[in-house]
């Protein structure tokens, strides 16, 4: 999963860069679009590779990336460019201020900054989807593409985020490889100042990332990028002071999972214990596909054990003794935790 970090300049974007990848980069206005890894934490992950003893444990990752804010303080706006670089996250973070900044001149004014950025990518959007409908008056597409485009139209010219209609409503095979921003899944981090940081969201904002079809999340990341440099045994006690019960990066990922509908799958051997992420409702198929595209190709069938089934038995054995083994068929919805062995022909 990638996730790309944004906001206007002064909001803390590298902070919390920092906050959620436990690095050390420097802050300021401007800089290079930086990139961090994090592994997503899985228990059951961890119970696997105690059973198997792998060679190597692969854990689901996030990769956050820092996208450059605009240079100067009192810019309101995001560049084409900093547009641009968004387009291929899968989710959006927008970095809102709501603490005081020597730096700034203005008083931090989240609510706004949210509906700038809203505009902001709205207006883009539209400009893809205008000219594209331009296009197709040369072109004569097919009618349920050009269906599509004018109902995202209609929606952009509302204000609205193409990610408001349901797939049922819009069909998105035609937006591949047009990177539209408003479709894109969008989680808000309220970045406040560290007396703050055991509030809830204030309720206007919840109000409106409701309308927007976005998730929220509060944080203190001045404070809580220096938790995340301190040893794991540590945090706790720094986290309680602040009144919080875990990391903001352990929200995040709870925050983001749900976003996005994600569960996770594992497959397992002497080799190897792996967390695949999926999106809820991938069928057995598709989901091969995520470990190689030849197992989705010539997919046959799937053995599929769900993990509290395997930790009864505690090995492959048991579970085929016990007569608990599934043999499921290409449409068979994975469900969150099925360890899977695939069988294919190519």
């Amino acid at each position: 999963m990638k996730v790309g970090l944004v906001g206007f300049a002064g909001s803390g974007k590298t902070t919390v860069f920092n906050t959620m990848t436990g690095l050390g980069v420097p802050t300021g206005f401007g800089g290079e679009l930086r990139l961090g890894t994090v592994k997503v934490p899985d228990e059951r992950i961890d119970a696997l590779s105690e059973i198997f003893s792998p060679k190597k444990t692969t854990y689901a990752e996030i990769v956050f990336c820092d996208i450059p804010g605009e240079h100067g303080a009192d810019h309101k706006g995001l560049s084409r460019k900093a547009l641009q670089q968004i387009r291929d996250q899968d989710v959006l973070c927008l970095v809102l201020r709501a603490f005081p900044n020597p730096a700034l001149e203005a008083d931090p004014d989240p609510a706004s900054d949210l509906e700038g950025f809203h505009v902001e990518c709205v207006l883009a959007d539209l400009e893809i989807v205008e000219r594209r409908l331009d296009r197709a008056k040369k072109d004569k597409p097919d009618a349920l593409e050009l269906a599509a485009f004018e109902l995202m139209k209609t929606t952009l010219e509302q204000e609205r985020p193409i990610r408001s209609l349901p797939p049922d409503v819009l069909k998105r095979e035609y937006l591949r490889g047009y990177g539209l921003l408003t479709d894109r899944p969008l989680l808000v981090a309220l970045n406040r100042a560290e007396t703050e940081a055991a509030e809830p969201l204030p309720a206007p904002i919840t109000a409106r990332l409701a309308e927007l079809h976005a998730a929220g999340l509060v944080l203190a990341a001045s404070v809580e990028a220096e938790i995340a440099q301190m040893d794991p045994a540590d945090r706790p006690a720094f986290l309680e002071d602040l009144g919080l019960e875990e990391s903001a990066l352990a929200r995040f990922i709870r925050t983001a999972y749900g976003l996005l509908d994600l569960v996770s799958f594992f497959t397992v051997g002497e080799d190897e214990v792996r967390a695949w992420p999926i999106r809820r409702g991938t069928k057995a198929r598709q989901a091969a596909g995520r470990i190689h595209s030849d197992l989705e190709r010539g997919f046959i069938r799937a053995e599929v054990t769900p993990y509290a089934v395997f930790m009864e038995y505690g090995s492959e054995a048991g579970v085929r003794d016990a007569g608990r083994l599934q043999i499921e068929g290409k449409d068979y919805v994975v469900a969150d935790g099925d360890i899977m062995s695939i069988r294919f022909n190519v």
